[in-house]
């Protein structure tokens, strides 16, 4: 496996869904506290280098109406009413000048502003973590490969909702859209 370079001005810290109505389930192989931490790592790295820091979650109206809601064998659950489900986990220390993107669906570039603001900044490196593997993360992956983006996927600062699921995506599908590494990896390439 090739070493593993990154310009800081060019890349982008993407962490995807660690907010307080995620971190609260049950995830394979890593649990949400091994994820926040690695991605705490990330973040400190990242912001330390001078590369662009983009908190995403997802929410939306109380009432559901503005998600995506099509019929389905296991439809969406919808966000529970009045609570903190949507908000950021504290440990991500929210700096001032991260980027904060709310999604309403699985991909943070449907319906946002994701794109516009990667394209003005000059970004074409994306480092993705967060939960679920399977959901948020693979589904951002995938656009981001459709619109050209290079990509790296921290193996160990993200994780799934089901068993098996974060093995496959590692194995079978993040390696056709990026370079799947590990926390260490990337820490190694930010402070070099």
């Amino acid at each position: 496996m090739p070493e593993l370079r990154l310009d800081p001005l060019q890349t982008a810290l993407l962490v995807i869904d660690l907010q307080q109505g995620i971190v609260k389930n049950p995830t394979h192989p890593h649990s949400a506290t091994t994820v926040v931490a690695n991605t705490q790592k990330l973040l400190r790295a990242a912001r330390s280098a001078g590369a662009t820091v983009i908190l995403v979650h997802v929410g939306g109206a109380e009432d559901g109406r503005d998600r995506l809601d099509p019929l389905a064998d296991e439809p969406r659950r919808p966000i529970p009413p009045g609570t903190d489900y949507a908000e950021l986990v504290p440990e991500l220390e929210q700096a001032p000048g991260d980027l904060v993107i709310l999604k309403r669906q699985w991909g943070a570039f449907y319906g946002t502003d994701l794109e516009l603001q990667l394209r003005r900044r000059g970004l074409r490196t994306l480092i993705l973590c967060g939960i679920a593997t399977e959901y948020g993360v693979e589904s951002t992956a995938r656009d981001a490969y459709e619109r050209g983006f290079d990509q790296i996927l921290v193996a160990d600062a993200m994780s799934a909702l089901g068993p098996q699921v974060h093995e496959h995506c590692l194995t079978r599908i993040f390696p056709r859209l990026g370079r799947v590494r590990d926390t260490a990896a990337v820490l190694a390439a930010l402070t070099v």
